[in-house]
């Protein structure tokens, strides 16, 4: 993991319950923690981070069980990769580093992790910006009835140990073919050189392809009982929230009955959430850094 795509920031390991947690730092304004998705780990925040850094203290960190941090064994109940477990390590690393409040941008599974933390602690997140998710018991809905694939939740969610060894037997192509796959272009090429090496360090190893298959079995029953249940309760998020969502990766699998993507999260938790979509793929702060920072700017700063 290459300290150039990061200048200036510093480099933190902090205790939490699941061990260490590592995060790169930089910056003097109000708190912003920026949180990674799968298969990759805080890299993919490398093209906007110095920007967001000129007014947040930006916090940068690795998700239990990627990059850098902790990769403790999964439980069998799959709490230990909960999206509610992973953001108690947010919120100790945040205080940690002196911040009970802040603002939290999230991608794909740290997005997952990020509206969690809003509907479990609604007093610890101010603003929060979701990047090209749908609720997680949405997606598992459409699913399970057939209206999507299953595609890599299905099988990274299947018991122990089959999709573990599968993959174990030649893990970069796998991972790799899911980055290219995911992107507008349909390349690698969308990736820093040095980001793509970060996450292949991250995929490549055994701990970690168990936590990764830990986090979509967490997604598949614990994370979809969690949103459930606030459903059910009427629970929503109560701060600010934007929702940027890519042209060629997550709209094309909603429902067309359920509308956009948008309407999605206002009939869900978000009533109030404003949007964009970006001419991207999925990577939208890799592929489209500028549209990126042209929503999140204003959005954080309002």
């Amino acid at each position: 993991m290459s300290d150039d795509l990061f200048p200036g920031f510093s480099s933190h390991w902090i205790d939490t319950e699941a061990g260490r947690i590592f995060a790169r730092v930089k910056g003097d304004g109000p708190p912003l923690v920026l949180l990674h998705g799968f298969p990759q780990t805080h890299a993919m925040w490398h093209r906007v981070a110095p920007a967001l850094a000129e007014t947040h203290r930006v916090v940068c960190m690795d998700l239990r069980g990627y990059g850098w941090s902790s990769a403790p064994r999964g439980d069998s109940g799959h709490e230990t990769y909960s999206k509610r477990a992973m953001g108690r390590d947010v919120v100790t690393v945040m205080e940690t580093l002196g911040h009970i409040r802040f603002a939290l941008a999230g991608h794909d599974r740290g997005a997952r992790v990020g509206y969690r933390l809003a509907l479990d602690h609604p007093g610890r997140i101010e603003r929060l910006a979701l990047l090209d998710i749908l609720p997680t018991f949405y997606v598992w809905a459409q699913m399970r009835t057939g209206h999507v694939p299953k595609a890599h939740w299905g099988f990274l969610s299947e018991p122990y140990p089959k999709p573990e060894e599968e993959i174990g037997e030649d893990p970069l192509p796998y991972f790799d073919k899911l980055l290219a796959g995911w992107s507008k272009a349909g390349s690698l090429d969308v990736f820093d050189p040095r980001a793509l090496d970060s996450y292949h360090a991250s995929c490549n190893e055994p701990s970690r392809i168990h936590a990764f298959c830990e986090d979509y079995r967490a997604g598949a029953t614990l994370d979809c009982t969690a949103d459930e249940a606030d459903v059910a309760a009427g629970r929503k998020i109560g701060c600010p929230t934007l929702l940027i969502s890519s042209r060629y990766y997550l709209t094309r699998d909603a429902s067309d009955a359920d509308g956009t993507p948008l309407d999605i999260w206002h009939n869900t938790f978000a009533p109030q959430a404003t949007g964009t979509e970006l001419d991207s793929g999925h990577f939208v702060a890799e592929e489209n850094a500028s549209g990126t920072l042209a929503a999140l700017v204003p959005f954080l700063r309002a």
